[in-house]
């Protein structure tokens, strides 16, 4: 691979994570400054030459959001009138996945806005991770590629398993169903599902379990932990029904509000997340939150975009 065809650049989100990628490609982070007027605009000045380069900009879009989608959007445009040949913008974390839809008659649907912004921003190509509504790629009209968290997060949930303790994979959810039902296939193990009643934005109410958790390890797999309401009311559900012990799974981990708190106070034994989105210092101090990293992956899916090849493949 050469290093003056291919070139990387950051916003502010998660510099550890595109540092962990360049050395997973070996090649330096881009040159770039990336700050913020007294009054909060964003400024951007690019440091080194990009005309006729592959340029991709590693930036989730996790908190504070609007001001990580600001500094993508004016990166790709800096990179645009620079005249790159080609800007693909990955975004590890897609914030305003969950407004994929109208839910009550004046409401936006502000995944697709971000995705026009993107698109009239300059980006040639998108690449996320564990979209929150796989639909979210048709909002587009250019390549997407859609990664998934899950073989690292399988491999963190595969040592749990041994001739003692047998494993069942939790939905929280029947919307998270398909995302239970593969990890549980891969891990060839069986499968709960968590009936729950939702009440009102961010708060929801554990019903029933629909499976038997007695006497395994229960995994409760999501795409993210936003406040971890959710995942926190059905630990002492499957501990009641039997569990032996509770472990989450997660590739986003939003941890907003209350959620690390809640994580502490919980019988949950750990919670397995990636750095699609970096932790804040009280979650970096929790004992039960463990991080798995997706730099191989990303870094991967990049090298493979760069050079043409596959990326499908990467999950066969």
């Amino acid at each position: 691979m050469s290093s003056n065809e291919l070139k990387i650049f950051t916003g502010n989100s998660n510099l550890a994570l595109a540092n962990s990628i360049c050395d997973y490609l070996q090649i330096p982070l881009g040159r770039a400054k990336v700050k913020s007027f007294s009054d909060g605009e964003t400024w951007v000045e690019v440091g080194e030459n990009v005309r006729g380069q592959d340029v991709f900009v590693i930036q989730s879009t996790c908190y504070p959001a609007n001001d990580n989608l600001m500094e993508l959007l004016v990166l790709i445009d800096a990179l645009k009138r620079s005249s790159s040949d080609r800007i693909t913008a990955v975004m590890p974390y897609y914030g305003y996945a969950r407004q994929d839809r109208k839910v009550a008659p004046r409401t936006p649907i502000s995944a697709k806005l971000v995705a026009d912004l993107l698109v009239s921003a300059g980006a040639s190509r998108i690449v996320s991770m564990d979209l929150h509504a796989a639909q979210i790629q048709g909002f587009f009209n250019i390549p997407f590629d859609h990664l998934y968290g899950s073989p690292i997060l399988i491999n963190a949930v595969k040592n749990l398993k041994d001739d003692d303790n047998e494993i069942v994979i939790v939905s929280p959810d029947a919307g998270g169903v398909e995302r239970a039902r593969a990890y549980a296939k891969i891990l060839n193990c069986s499968l709960a599902i968590i009936d729950k009643r939702r009440v009102q934005a961010n708060i929801s109410q554990v019903m029933n379990v629909i499976g038997d958790v007695s006497n395994k390890i229960a995994v409760i797999v999501d795409d993210m932990i936003d406040t971890a309401g959710t995942m926190t009311q059905a630990v002492p559900v499957l501990l009641d029904q039997g569990a032996k012990k509770v472990y989450c799974a997660a590739t986003h981990p939003v941890l907003s509000g209350p959620a690390v708190e809640r994580i502490n106070q919980s019988k949950l034994d750990t919670v397995f997340v990636t750095d699609t989105i970096p932790l804040q210092s009280l979650a970096q101090q929790s004992r039960k939150i463990k991080v798995c990293s997706v730099a191989n992956i990303l870094g991967e899916a990049i090298r493979r975009i760069h050079q043409r090849d596959s990326v499908s493949s990467l999950f066969i």
